[in-house]
């Protein structure tokens, strides 16, 4: 048997590109599912980026260019005083994550945030994630008081 002089590679590359032509004239192809058939974050995964993007002082410049709605950039721009990721003006000594409720008919997922300032002082906030943002982040910051 002599093989073509492309050599085998080409021989099969050149078979592969003609088969979509004969695929089209058979039946058609299944859509896409759509964006409603995806998995939403669970429980576990939204507590896990919530500590990853809080982290033990809060968020990393990243996850404040990269991991945040733009809502919340939004409301950063009109709030420049204030860190309305944190709710306050510093950075806390700790920040602590409480469990993670999850309302599958409103298509989010929350948790209190606990700020630590000093061993008497905290503050906490509500942090939101839509359970269909891909990649996940942060939608939303609810301060307490």
């Amino acid at each position: 048997m002599r093989l073509m002089p492309y050599g085998l590679r080409t021989a099969l590359l050149l078979v592969l590109l003609a088969l979509p032509a004969a695929v089209s004239s058979g039946p058609a192809l299944a859509a896409p599912p759509d964006r409603s058939d995806l998995r939403h974050h669970t429980a576990t995964q939204i507590s896990r980026f919530l500590a990853s993007f809080y982290g033990d002082h809060g968020p990393t410049a990243y996850d404040r260019a990269y991991r945040v709605s733009q809502v919340l950039k939004d409301k950063q721009a009109a709030t420049p005083e204030v860190d309305v990721l944190l709710c306050s003006q510093n950075r806390p000594l700790d920040v602590g994550i409480g469990p993670v409720t999850v309302a599958q008919s409103a298509g989010v997922g929350w948790a209190t945030v606990t700020a630590h300032w000093s061993a008497d002082a905290t503050d906490t906030f509500t942090a939101y994630v839509r359970l269909d943002s891909l990649p996940i982040r942060l939608d939303d910051v609810i301060c307490a008081g």
